[in-house]
C-alpha cells in the first residue's frame, strides 16, 4: 500500500501539479486527525479505560441481550468521539473477552464491533476520515454537522444493531455462569487514566468546536502519547505500530491520486449531479468497495458534491458490504486475531450485505424527512 500510494502521488504530481496540490490540501487533514485520535486511543487503552468498560459490561446484571445493548452504546460512543479505527483496534479484544466471561457466544460482539463502528461513524467530522474529506467544501463546525446528521446516525446505529442481534440471536444466549474475567488489561494506573480522560475531553472539544481540528487533535495525541512514553508505560515501537504509518501514508497517496483525477475529469461530479440522494449513496457505497472509502471520498468529493450528506451515508455505512470498504476492516481482523478469535470475512460480509442497505435506507429516510441532503 505504501508503494502504491507513493506511485499514485508521484503520477498525480506529474500529471497536474496544481490539481495534485489541491487534492493533497483537501486530503491531509483527515489523516493527521486520525493519527491523533489513534494516539489518544492508545493512551486510553494502556491506562485501562477500555478494559474498565469491558469489565463493566461483563458484570452487567441480566441476559447477554443487556450485554449486547451496552456494547452497542460503547462502540457507538468510542467511534463517534475517537474515530471508527480507534474503536475496532481497541474495543474488539475487550468485547471478545467480555463475551467469553459471560459464557455466551462472542460472534454478536465480534461482528457487531466492526459493523457498528462503520455505521456509527456518521456523527462527527472526526468519526470517519471520509467526513472530513467531504466536509472540506462545507466549512461546518463539528457541532453544526452533528445537528444535521444526529437523527440519521441514530437510525443507522439502531438498524445495524437490530440486524446483528437478530442474525446472531443464538450467540446471544448465555451458556454458562462464568465469572467476569479475562479483560486484557487491568485498571489502576491513576496518572495514566487522568491523562487519558483529559485527552479524550480535549479532542472532543476540538472536534466539536473547530472547523479544522486536525492539528489541534494530533497535538493532543502527541502530547498524551509523549507523556506515557516518558513514564515508561508505552514504548515507541508500540506507538509506531498503532499509527501504522506505511498504511496511512499509502492510503493518502492513493487518495491524492484519485482526488487529482476527480479534478481533471468531470465525469464523477457530473454523474453525481444528476443522481438523487438514494442513488448518490449507492454509488458512494459501490466506490468504497472498489477502491476503499477514503480514496473514493477523494474522487467523488474532488468538486463540491450536490448531496454531501447522502454521499457520506454511502461512504460511511457502505464499507460494511465488504472487506475492501474501509481501513477499519483490516484493523478489526488484526485485533480479533490478537484476541484469539477467528473472524470470518465471509460471515462479516453476509451480515453486512443485510445490515448496510437497511441502515443506509434508514439514514436516508430520516434525512429526507428532515429535508436535508
Amino acid at each position: 500500500m505504501a508503494c502504491a500510494g507513493a506511485l499514485g502521488a508521484l503520477l498525480a504530481a506529474v500529471f497536474d501539479g496544481g490539481d495534485a496540490r489541491a487534492a493533497a490540501t483537501q486530503d491531509w487533514p483527515p489523516f493527521v486527525l486520525v493519527s491523533g485520535l489513534l494516539l489518544v486511543g492508545l493512551v486510553a487503552d494502556e491506562s485501562g479505560l477500555f478494559a474498565l468498560a469491558g469489565q463493566g459490561l461483563a458484570r452487567m446484571w441480566g441476559s447477554t441481550v443487556v450485554l449486547f445493548a451496552g456494547a452497542v452504546v460503547l462502540v457507538a460512543g468510542v467511534t463517534s468521539i475517537l474515530n471508527l479505527d480507534t474503536s475496532v483496534a481497541f474495543l474488539t479484544p475487550v468485547l471478545v473477552y467480555a463475551a467469553r466471561s459471560r459464557g455466551g457466544g462472542e460472534a454478536p460482539l465480534l461482528y457487531g464491533c466492526l459493523l457498528l463502528s462503520n455505521a456509527a461513524s456518521l456523527l462527527l467530522p472526526g468519526s470517519n476520515l471520509t467526513n472530513l474529506i467531504v466536509l472540506g467544501h462545507l466549512h461546518l463546525s463539528g457541532g453544526r454537522f452533528l445537528g444535521r446528521v444526529a437523527p440519521a446516525w441514530l437510525a443507522s446505529v439502531v438498524v445495524t444493531a437490530v440486524v446483528v442481534a437478530l442474525v446472531e440471536r443464538r450467540g446471544m444466549r448465555t451458556t454458562t455462569a462464568a465469572a467476569p474475567a479475562g479483560v486484557p488489561r487491568p485498571v489502576g494506573d491513576r496518572p495514566g487514566t487522568a491523562v487519558a480522560v483529559a485527552s479524550v475531553t480535549a479532542v472532543t472539544v476540538c472536534v466539536l468546536v473547530f472547523p479544522a481540528p486536525a492539528l489541534a487533535v494530533v497535538a493532543v495525541g502527541l502530547l498524551a502519547a509523549g507523556v506515557e512514553v516518558v513514564r515508561g508505560r508505552v514504548s515507541g515501537a508500540r506507538v509506531l505500530e498503532v499509527l501504522g504509518l506505511p498504511l496511512l501514508g499509502g492510503l493518502l497517496g492513493v487518495a491524492v491520486a484519485l482526488g487529482t483525477l476527480g479534478r481533471a475529469w468531470s465525469a464523477p461530479a457530473t454523474t453525481l449531479a444528476h443522481l438523487d440522494s438514494w442513488a448518490t449513496a449507492a454509488v458512494a457505497a459501490g466506490a468504497s468497495v472498489l477502491v476503499n472509502n477514503l480514496p473514493a471520498a477523494s474522487l467523488l468529493a474532488a468538486r463540491v458534491p450536490h448531496r454531501p450528506l447522502a454521499l457520506l451515508v454511502g461512504l460511511d455505512i457502505g464499507p460494511n458490504l465488504f472487506v475492501t470498504g474501509s481501513l477499519a476492516w483490516i484493523l478489526w481482523l488484526r485485533a480479533a486475531a490478537g484476541a484469539g478469535a477467528t473472524p470470518s470475512i465471509a460471515k462479516a460480509t453476509r451480515l453486512g450485505l443485510v445490515a448496510a442497505p437497511l441502515a443506509m435506507g434508514g439514514a436516508l429516510g430520516v434525512l429526507a424527512l428532515a429535508g436535508t441532503r
